[in-house]
């Protein structure tokens, strides 16, 4: 598991274009058969992938957690961006295909990952926070979830977002967790730009052209920097953060967050007029 420290907005302000790819950028979140985790400092997310190909995958108990078990103290939610696959979680199996999600409440001992297919493996996209309650687990199909349309082509941000974990959706203790599909000529996320305080947020983009690019937006909404973000890769954001992007062609991001509440409506917006 790869771990990250924070960084203030002092500080980021510095920042190289290697630095901050070095501290914000997840360049590898899928490899053949193998669970690849990142800690962060902020809010203590966990953002991985599991890709299972050849074998079932067992989620192990790092170290850094000083836990009995990953889920001890945490709970986690995850969402297929691949082939059908399956999750098992203490022996109750969530069979989910492109787009479909798990919740897994803390407690949960025995976690694995296996694909239906090693020719179109599952790819798990996972998001893990710290929880002081228990849920039960759960899966939710694409076609289940809560949507809502934004935007229009003439703004070149029309795009439906999907909430899966949310006040009104999966039920957990901090964990929010959903996703945003832009339609074709269609480039904007997340515009008007805004910050939430009281939480952190990470961005998995997937379903981006291996021609194409998205470029990610972050820092204060008056000192704004950049990165270049490929398929399947993902961008850890601060509290104090913007966390904006346009692609070169219309992609999708998963978005998810922890901290303080679970108010989706809760941001401080920026005017576009103001943004620096």
């Amino acid at each position: 598991m790869d771990y990250r420290f924070e960084a203030s907005r002092n500080e980021v302000s510095t920042f190289t274009t290697q630095q901050l790819r070095d501290l914000f950028l997840i360049e590898q979140i899928f490899s053949d058969d193998h669970i690849q985790l990142t800690y962060t400092i902020y809010d203590r997310m966990i953002i991985g992938g599991a890709k299972p190909v050849n074998k079932t995958l067992s989620l192990q108990n790092p170290d850094k957690l000083k836990a009995n078990f990953f889920l001890e103290r945490r709970e986690m939610g995850i969402i297929n961006v691949g082939g059908e696959g399956t999750v098992t979680a203490d022996g109750e199996s969530f069979q989910i295909g492109k787009l479909s999600a798990v919740y897994l409440g803390k407690g949960t001992q025995e976690v694995t990952f296996s694909s239906k297919s090693a020719d179109s493996p599952a790819l798990f996209y996972i998001l893990s926070s710290p929880a002081h309650a228990t849920y039960p687990n759960v899966k939710l199909e694409k076609n289940d979830v809560v949507t809502v349309t934004l935007g229009s082509l003439e703004t070149s941000n029309h795009r439906t977002i999907y909430k899966y974990i949310h006040a009104e959706g999966i039920q957990s203790c901090q964990l929010v967790m959903g996703l945003t599909i832009l339609e074709p000529g269609s480039i904007w996320n997340t515009m008007p730009s805004h910050v939430h305080d009281r939480r952190m947020e990470a961005y998995l983009y997937f379903d981006v052209d291996p021609a194409h690019a998205v470029l990610h937006l972050m820092g204060e909404p008056t000192a704004t920097k950049h990165l270049w973000v490929h398929n399947h890769q993902a961008i850890i954001s601060p509290p104090w953060s913007v966390h904006s992007g346009a692609g070169t062609k219309a992609y999708s991001f998963i978005w998810g967050m922890a901290g303080e509440n679970k108010d989706y409506t809760d941001m401080d917006f920026s005017e576009i007029k103001d943004l620096r």
